[in-house]
């Protein structure tokens, strides 16, 4: 099996050290994700634009964190479950929200699930999602825009998503508590 490497500040290459300089900004280490990600400092680099430009979305932090966990649960994700869940406590997301995104069972907000919905639909059928199915989206209250900007949320986890499935990524120290394995009954 072939074994990738955990790069630090010290040993990555010098095109993921300036990354890495504004990762440890904002969270205070290099999680795990990014230290394999180092390896292509251009895959690096890009997840950490399109993470910074679907905090940018018209979506709010609880709305970016269902399009998060959705896909990480439809792409089977044990490490961004995790850390997103530990994410979305932190932003005190409504606990029976975050169970069932957990559980891939349905929302307890109607606005939440119509969200949580439509991600999975985008997720499982790579995109090709009916004309009802977007019409029903916002109906539910959202706007065209806000469909584009789960496509960006999904990419951004595909991104995140496949390198962890690759590399075999282990949990970070903060993630503790939170580990996740996909139950058998799902949405």
């Amino acid at each position: 099996m072939t074994q990738f490497t955990a790069y630090t500040g010290d040993t990555a290459p010098d095109a993921a050290k300036p990354i890495f300089e504004g990762v440890e900004a904002a969270f205070g280490f290099v999680p795990n994700l990014q230290s394999y990600m180092a390896e292509s400092p251009e895959l690096l680099s890009g997840y950490t634009a399109l993470w910074d430009l679907f905090s940018k979305t018209t979506l709010t932090m609880h709305e970016q964190q269902v399009v998060y966990l959705t896909a990480n649960f439809e792409n089977e994700c044990h490490y961004c479950m995790a850390g997103h869940t530990t994410l979305a406590m932190m932003q005190k997301m409504d606990s029976a929200v975050i169970a069932a995104l957990r559980d891939g069972t349905e929302l307890p907000d109607a606005r939440l699930e119509a969200l949580h919905h439509f991600t999975s639909r985008v997720v499982r059928n790579r995109g090709w999602v009916s004309d009802e199915e977007v019409d029903a989206f916002i109906a539910a209250g959202f706007t065209r825009r806000n469909v584009l900007e789960v496509v960006l949320g999904v990419a951004t986890k595909v991104i995140s998503n496949y390198t962890n499935h690759i590399v075999h990524t282990p949990l970070d120290a903060f993630m503790k508590g939170n580990e996740w394995t996909r139950p058998e009954a799902g949405v």
